[in-house]
């Protein structure tokens, strides 16, 4: 387990921090940039040393602290380099590739034609009341079965369950587009990852909800997220506006919140919690979740849990700050941050902003990414 030792009663350092490597470094340079940095922000947590990447066999004074860039999946590859518990990464381990993705989230259709190893029937099970009516499919056959059952209630949103920021996604709003999507997914692809099929919704609006544990400290939160447009003009992630409360969800949920806000953080927490059960191996000291409110094409209202986000994310930038200023503040609260991620060569760094990462990244140009303190208040 990590130590819990804060620098203010540290001598030295009583451990090292290190970054992910291989599949789990992260896939571009502005990630790695903002991973350093979030990274250098958990060493002075916890009161340890940050030793850049991690290179086996090395020697490093203390435990070891890991920060991947992406959910751990194995849980043997693990424990090979000293994971063995939540209090030893920011992220998560998961037993198999299935239960990192977003498929885990809808049933299969009867009888399917593929299961992908670690299919859990009973987590798709309990989910289903804080879920979207949806389905997840490894096999075109499954998928347009899946499509045409939801079709009865209006158009289809159909993902990559490995997806992220909206990439990749289509709706379709009748049989032939619903055909015409599937195919145009590869089959090894589909087998081996899977699709995520749901009822499409408008005005809608996506909450993050999230609790993160690193050593002795504890934060929960909900915000809104929004989307942007990269340099080559395509969908990215633009950035999360975050309000922070320290311990974790029951300690969130104890608060007077807005209806809208207690219910996609409620929705939150039994996802969370079936997936504890209905994933024993599994485990994560940051646990964020996406959760959708909004209609379907013939008003009726829907809400619940798109996926999950076992692994460091968008809004890590913010957490770390949160969890430092908590630290620092042993009376606060509450606290409201913004992370944000701006394309474009004029992006300019707000003033007390925490840069993450300002340059020209060789995969996607100009980019400025931050962490602002949105209050000052001690409430």
């Amino acid at each position: 387990m990590a130590s819990s030792i804060p620098p203010h009663l540290a001598g030295h350092a009583r451990g090292s921090v290190v970054l992910g490597v291989g599949r789990d470094a992260a896939h571009s340079a502005h990630e790695a940039a903002a991973h350093q940095a979030i990274a250098q922000q958990l060493a002075e947590l916890l009161g340890y040393e940050f030793a850049g990447a991690w290179v086996p066999g090395r020697p490093y004074p203390g435990p070891l602290y890991f920060v991947p860039g992406d959910v751990l999946i194995g849980l043997d590859a693990a424990r090979s380099c000293g994971i063995r518990g939540a209090g030893d990464l920011f992220g998560g381990v998961v037993p198999d590739r299935v239960t990192a993705s977003k498929a885990i989230t809808h049933p299969l259709v009867d009888s399917p034609t593929r299961v992908p190893d670690g299919w859990s029937d009973s987590f798709a099970e309990r989910v289903r009341p804080v879920v979207l009516p949806g389905y997840s499919a490894f096999a075109a056959a499954d998928a347009r079965r899946a499509g045409r059952a939801l079709l009865h209630s209006g158009p289809v949103r159909i993902k990559p369950a490995q997806g992220n920021a909206g990439r990749g996604q289509r709706v379709a709003a009748d049989i032939s587009a619903l055909d015409a999507t599937v195919a145009g997914f590869d089959e090894d692809a589909l087998a081996l990852d899977g699709i995520v099929l749901e009822t499409d919704l408008l005005d809608l609006t996506t909450w993050s909800v999230g609790q993160v544990r690193v050593g002795y400290h504890t934060i929960a939160y909900y915000g809104t997220q929004w989307l942007t447009r990269d340099n080559g003009g395509d969908v990215a992630y633009g950035g999360s506006s975050l309000r922070v409360h320290r311990g974790g969800f029951d300690a969130l949920l104890r608060e007077p919140l807005p209806p809208p806000v207690r219910e996609a953080a409620a929705q939150a927490q039994l996802y969370d919690e079936a997936a504890r059960q209905c994933f024993p191996r599994m485990f994560a000291s940051r646990r964020n979740y996406d959760v959708v409110q909004g209609k379907d094409h013939a008003g009726r209202p829907h809400a619940g849990v798109l996926e999950s986000s076992w692994r460091i994310g968008g809004a890590s930038g913010a957490e770390a700050t949160a969890l430092l200023r908590f630290r620092d503040e042993p009376g606060r609260r509450w606290l409201s941050l913004r992370t944000e991620e701006r394309y474009g060569a004029d992006a300019t760094v707000p003033a007390g902003a925490t840069v993450l990462f300002h340059g020209v990244d060789p995969g996607c140009g100009p980019l400025l990414k931050y962490t602002l303190v949105e209050d000052d208040d001690h409430t």
